[in-house]
């Protein structure tokens, strides 16, 4: 048995995704949280044969009383972890990260069960680097000693991935949650793209939908608008480039798919890892970094009318900087372990 945990966001909860498809012989459950966005991706997923949501929440950006009773509930979660493992069986627990995965973490540790770590960012998280130490193995793309380089994108990425010819679709995303800074700018630049005969795709956040489309219809632009969504790779694939955040699901995804992207990157992200993802592309000479506060609508507009899509993209597809296995990595490691 194979216990998976942590998420709270999409970014976390797309490694459980791609790396539960892959395993194969081994059942598998997932231990998350009421809060975040746990219960909305896997409540009704039919590869856990349990799914257990505890009630925790983050600790961090919270008062003083607020993480004294994070801490609390996290203590209480803890135990109920703990009592999960044992009455499955669990021979190793699989950790992406964020608050919901602290419980299963910590409670594996007091089991002494195989803990394997994935670290999704340039930047460590908080709570995945006090659980370094204790972990079996710790996988990270960024990490030179990491037993595992390739990020565990799901193969769809892979599969409808292309080399953009011309620069016709863009799509812009701010996750399932929105992004304004994001969503402002491609309002911002609409009529322009427009008259360049440009097509928009826009993941607006699930709040924001009736308002950006309403927005939209003023401009007199058509655009396909959408919030939360299982079909990203359908989405991606459609366009020839992207404006994004850079969490690191997002900016693998991209990568795979070959689509040249420019990055706007999060401004409070924890320890600025979404500059950091970005960075490692940029270096890489095949995206575009703009922080939050330096976007201006004309320098997005000079990027897109001088940017070579078929050379980026060509470019993207040689470096090899991700390849299509991580996830089979990571699911064969856990079932060996497993054994």
């Amino acid at each position: 048995m194979i216990a998976m945990c942590g998420g709270g966001t999409g970014g976390h909860l797309t490694i459980i995704k791609a790396v539960k498809e892959q395993i194969e012989d081994t059942p598998l459950i997932y231990i998350g949280s009421t809060k975040g966005q746990d219960i909305k991706w896997f409540s009704k997923d039919s590869n856990f044969i349990e799914k257990y949501f505890l009630d925790t929440r983050g600790v961090v950006n919270q008062g003083f009383l607020g993480k004294i009773k994070s801490l609390y509930m996290l203590f209480k979660a803890t135990l109920k972890a703990k009592e999960i493992l044992k009455k499955n069986g669990v021979k190793v627990v699989f950790s992406v990260g964020g608050f919901s995965s602290a419980p299963t973490a910590f409670a594996s540790k007091l089991l002494n069960i195989p803990l394997v770590i994935h670290e999704q960012n340039a930047h460590i998280g908080s709570l995945n680097r006090l659980l370094k130490p204790y972990a079996k193995y710790f996988i990270s793309s960024y990490e030179k000693d990491s037993p595992i380089k390739d990020y565990p994108v799901s193969e769809e990425f892979f599969k409808k991935a292309r080399v953009r010819e011309k620069l016709e679709t863009i799509i812009f995303l701010g996750g399932s949650q929105g992004a304004v800074a994001i969503n402002n700018l491609a309002l911002a630049i609409a009529k322009d793209l427009d008259k360049r005969g440009i097509k928009i795709i826009h993941q607006a956040g699930e709040r924001n939908i009736k308002e950006v489309e309403k927005r939209y219809k003023e401009l007199g632009v058509e655009a396909e608008v959408f919030g939360f969504t299982n079909k990203m790779s359908d989405y991606i694939t459609k366009a020839d480039f992207a404006v994004a955040r850079a969490g690191a699901s997002t900016l693998w995804e991209l990568t795979a798919n070959l689509t040249p992207t420019l990055f706007i990157p999060y401004p409070y992200a924890a320890g600025d890892h979404q500059y950091y993802n970005a960075k490692f592309l940029k270096d890489n000479g095949v995206s575009w970094v703009i922080r939050e506060s330096d976007l201006e609508s004309d320098e997005v507009l000079d990027i897109i009318d001088s940017v070579d899509v078929e050379q980026i993209s060509k470019k993207i597809g040689e470096l090899e900087l991700i390849k299509p296995n991580g996830a089979k990595e990571i699911a064969r490691l856990l079932e060996d372990l497993a054994k």
